[in-house]
C-alpha cells in the first residue's frame, strides 16, 4: 500500500514511515519495537492511554499508527484546545502526552502548562521541528522530554515507554 502526500516538510519522512509500516517492519525498526513490547503482551493489561496532540494531521496518523499496534490506547487531537478540554474531564489522566509545539491556536508549551496546572505530575514529552529545548529553559513549568523533528521511530518508541507506568 502506497500513501502520497503533499506538502510540508515532512512528506519524505512521513511517505517513508507509512510505506515502511504498511509493508512490514524492517529489522532495523524490530528491535526497538520487540524492546519496548517484551515487558508486557497484549493480554497482560488494559491498553494504556496517550494523548497526541499536534495540527499537522499526517503526524497525528503516524503517531496512531505507530502506538496502536503496541496497545497504546490513543487519542489523536488535531486542536490543542480541545485536547485541553478532554484532558480536564479525564478520569483518570493519560499516562502520556505527546505535544508539537508550534500549533495554529495555542503553542506546546500552552498546552504543557495547563495540563500540569490541572494534574502537576502529567508526563508530556514536547515535540518540534521549530524550536529546540531552549523554548522551555527559563520557564518553571517543562516537558518531562523533548524530541526534535524528523525523529526515528524507534527513539520515539523508546521515550514513550521509559516514560509511561506499565
Amino acid at each position: 500500500m502506497q500513501r502520497e502526500f503533499s506538502g510540508g516538510l515532512w512528506i519524505t519522512f512521513i511517505n517513508r514511515a507509512l510505506n515502511t509500516l504498511a509493508s512490514g517492519l524492517p529489522e532495523v525498526f524490530l528491535i526497538p519495537i520487540a524492546m519496548a513490547t517484551t515487558s508486557r503482551t497484549q493480554s497482560d493489561k488494559a491498553p494504556i492511554t496517550i494523548f497526541v496532540v499536534d495540527d499537522e494531521p499526517m503526524l497525528v496518523e503516524m503517531a496512531v499508527m505507530i502506538l496502536e499496534p503496541l496497545n497504546f490506547r490513543v487519542r489523536a487531537f488535531r486542536d490543542p484546545q480541545t485536547a485541553l478540554a478532554e484532558f480536564s474531564a479525564s478520569n483518570p489522566p493519560p499516562a502520556l502526552i505527546v505535544t508539537d509545539y508550534a500549533m495554529h491556536t495555542m503553542s506546546g508549551m500552552d498546552l504543557i502548562r495547563e495540563c500540569k496546572r490541572i494534574h502537576p505530575g502529567q508526563k508530556i514529552i514536547l515535540l518540534s521541528g521549530t524550536v529546540d529545548e531552549s523554548i522551555y529553559a527559563d520557564s518553571p513549568t517543562k516537558p518531562d522530554h523533548f524530541l526534535a523533528k524528523p525523529y526515528q521511530i524507534g527513539d520515539f518508541v523508546a521515550l514513550v515507554q521509559s516514560l509511561v507506568e506499565r
